[in-house]
Protein backbone atom coordinates (compact mmCIF):
# COMPACT_ATOMS: atom_id res chain seq x y z
CA UNK A 1 0.00 0.00 0.00
CA UNK A 2 1.11 3.53 -0.73
CA UNK A 3 2.08 5.74 2.19
CA UNK A 4 0.00 8.93 2.10
CA UNK A 5 0.24 12.39 3.61
CA UNK A 6 -2.54 14.96 3.21
CA UNK A 7 -2.26 18.74 3.52
CA UNK A 8 -5.44 20.82 3.23
CA UNK A 9 -5.38 24.60 2.88
CA UNK A 10 -8.81 25.01 4.48
CA UNK A 11 -9.20 28.73 3.72
CA UNK A 12 -8.30 28.28 0.05
CA UNK A 13 -10.67 25.34 -0.38
CA UNK A 14 -13.49 27.16 1.42
CA UNK A 15 -13.26 30.33 -0.63
CA UNK A 16 -12.66 28.70 -4.02
CA UNK A 17 -15.54 26.22 -3.72
CA UNK A 18 -17.82 28.98 -2.47
CA UNK A 19 -16.82 31.32 -5.29
CA UNK A 20 -16.98 28.77 -8.11
CA UNK A 21 -19.94 26.64 -6.99
CA UNK A 22 -21.66 28.44 -4.09
CA UNK A 23 -21.13 25.18 -2.25
CA UNK A 24 -18.91 23.56 0.36
CA UNK A 25 -16.19 20.93 0.05
CA UNK A 26 -17.16 17.42 1.16
CA UNK A 27 -14.30 16.45 3.47
CA UNK A 28 -15.80 13.03 4.26
CA UNK A 29 -16.01 12.02 0.59
CA UNK A 30 -12.56 13.47 -0.05
CA UNK A 31 -11.12 11.37 2.81
CA UNK A 32 -12.80 8.21 1.55
CA UNK A 33 -11.39 8.77 -1.94
CA UNK A 34 -7.79 9.57 -1.03
CA UNK A 35 -7.37 6.85 1.60
CA UNK A 36 -8.45 3.88 -0.56
CA UNK A 37 -5.64 1.31 -0.59
CA UNK A 38 -3.31 3.75 1.16
CA UNK A 39 -1.91 3.97 4.66
CA UNK A 40 -1.84 7.37 6.36
CA UNK A 41 1.43 8.97 7.41
CA UNK A 42 0.04 12.42 8.29
CA UNK A 43 -3.13 14.39 7.65
CA UNK A 44 -3.15 18.11 8.37
CA UNK A 45 -5.90 20.67 7.92
CA UNK A 46 -4.65 24.25 8.20
CA UNK A 47 -7.20 26.77 9.44
CA UNK A 48 -7.50 30.20 10.99
CA UNK A 49 -8.48 30.41 14.64
CA UNK A 50 -11.45 32.61 15.34
CA UNK A 51 -13.66 32.87 18.39
CA UNK A 52 -16.56 31.46 16.40
CA UNK A 53 -18.62 28.46 17.56
CA UNK A 54 -19.37 27.27 13.99
CA UNK A 55 -15.66 27.26 13.20
CA UNK A 56 -14.91 25.24 16.33
CA UNK A 57 -17.61 22.71 15.37
CA UNK A 58 -16.19 22.46 11.85
CA UNK A 59 -12.67 21.92 13.22
CA UNK A 60 -14.01 19.14 15.47
CA UNK A 61 -15.60 17.51 12.42
CA UNK A 62 -12.21 17.60 10.68
CA UNK A 63 -10.60 16.01 13.73
CA UNK A 64 -13.31 13.33 13.74
CA UNK A 65 -12.54 12.49 10.11
CA UNK A 66 -8.88 12.00 10.97
CA UNK A 67 -7.15 15.33 10.41
CA UNK A 68 -4.79 17.02 12.80
CA UNK A 69 -6.09 20.59 12.74
CA UNK A 70 -3.44 23.27 12.85
CA UNK A 71 -4.64 26.73 13.83
CA UNK A 72 -3.08 30.11 13.27
CA UNK A 73 -4.49 33.29 14.79
CA UNK A 74 -6.47 35.63 12.59
CA UNK A 75 -4.62 38.94 12.53
CA UNK A 76 -6.54 42.16 11.98
CA UNK A 77 -4.14 44.98 11.08
CA UNK A 78 -4.59 48.60 12.13
CA UNK A 79 -5.30 49.61 8.53
CA UNK A 80 -8.29 47.23 8.43
CA UNK A 81 -6.62 44.54 6.32
CA UNK A 82 -6.28 41.01 7.62
CA UNK A 83 -3.72 38.24 7.49
CA UNK A 84 -4.03 34.57 8.17
CA UNK A 85 -2.41 32.26 5.66
CA UNK A 86 -0.55 29.01 6.17
CA UNK A 87 1.75 28.99 3.12
CA UNK A 88 5.00 28.69 5.08
CA UNK A 89 3.59 26.11 7.52
CA UNK A 90 2.20 23.94 4.71
CA UNK A 91 5.51 24.17 2.86
CA UNK A 92 7.53 23.15 5.93
CA UNK A 93 5.21 20.25 6.70
CA UNK A 94 5.26 19.05 3.09
CA UNK A 95 9.05 18.90 3.20
CA UNK A 96 8.90 17.13 6.59
CA UNK A 97 6.55 14.34 5.43
CA UNK A 98 7.89 13.94 1.89
CA UNK A 99 10.62 11.43 2.65
CA UNK A 100 8.27 9.01 4.43
CA UNK A 101 5.41 9.40 1.91
CA UNK A 102 4.88 7.82 -1.49
CA UNK A 103 2.10 10.31 -2.25
CA UNK A 104 1.24 13.72 -0.89
CA UNK A 105 -2.24 15.07 -1.48
CA UNK A 106 -2.36 18.86 -1.43
CA UNK A 107 -5.80 20.45 -1.41
CA UNK A 108 -5.23 24.02 -2.56
CA UNK A 109 -5.23 26.10 -5.69
CA UNK A 110 -2.51 28.45 -4.46
CA UNK A 111 0.30 28.86 -6.99
CA UNK A 112 2.78 29.64 -4.21
CA UNK A 113 3.04 25.88 -3.65
CA UNK A 114 4.43 25.09 -7.12
CA UNK A 115 8.03 25.48 -5.93
CA UNK A 116 7.71 23.06 -3.01
CA UNK A 117 5.72 20.58 -5.12
CA UNK A 118 8.52 20.52 -7.69
CA UNK A 119 11.15 20.17 -4.95
CA UNK A 120 9.31 17.25 -3.28
CA UNK A 121 8.96 15.41 -6.59
CA UNK A 122 12.60 16.02 -7.52
CA UNK A 123 14.34 15.47 -4.18
CA UNK A 124 12.20 12.71 -2.64
CA UNK A 125 10.60 11.15 -5.73
CA UNK A 126 7.24 11.64 -4.01
CA UNK A 127 4.14 12.04 -6.14
CA UNK A 128 2.01 15.11 -5.41
CA UNK A 129 -1.69 14.99 -6.20
CA UNK A 130 -3.32 18.41 -6.17
CA UNK A 131 -7.03 18.86 -5.52
CA UNK A 132 -8.38 22.24 -6.56
CA UNK A 133 -11.20 24.13 -8.24
CA UNK A 134 -10.12 24.10 -11.91
CA UNK A 135 -10.99 27.71 -12.71
CA UNK A 136 -9.31 28.97 -9.52
CA UNK A 137 -6.17 26.83 -9.41
CA UNK A 138 -2.95 28.52 -10.52
CA UNK A 139 -1.53 27.28 -13.82
CA UNK A 140 1.90 26.91 -12.21
CA UNK A 141 0.45 24.52 -9.60
CA UNK A 142 -1.41 22.55 -12.28
CA UNK A 143 1.85 22.11 -14.19
CA UNK A 144 3.88 21.09 -11.14
CA UNK A 145 1.39 18.49 -9.85
CA UNK A 146 1.98 14.81 -10.58
CA UNK A 147 -1.80 14.59 -10.93
CA UNK A 148 -4.57 17.18 -10.72
CA UNK A 149 -8.02 16.22 -9.43
CA UNK A 150 -10.78 18.74 -10.01
CA UNK A 151 -12.96 19.68 -7.08
CA UNK A 152 -16.45 19.44 -8.50
CA UNK A 153 -19.48 17.13 -8.46
CA UNK A 154 -19.03 14.43 -5.84
CA UNK A 155 -16.48 16.47 -3.88
CA UNK A 156 -19.12 19.10 -3.11
CA UNK A 157 -21.89 19.09 -0.52
CA UNK A 158 -25.35 19.57 -1.96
Amino acid sequence: MQKLSVLVDVQNIYYTTRQAYKSHFDYNYFWSQITQDRTMVAAYAYAIERADEKQKQFQNILRGIGFTVKLKPYIQRRDGSAKGDWDVGITVDMLEVAEESDVIVLASGDGDFDIVVNKVKEKFNTQVEVYGVPSLTADSLLKSASKFIAIDGKLLLN
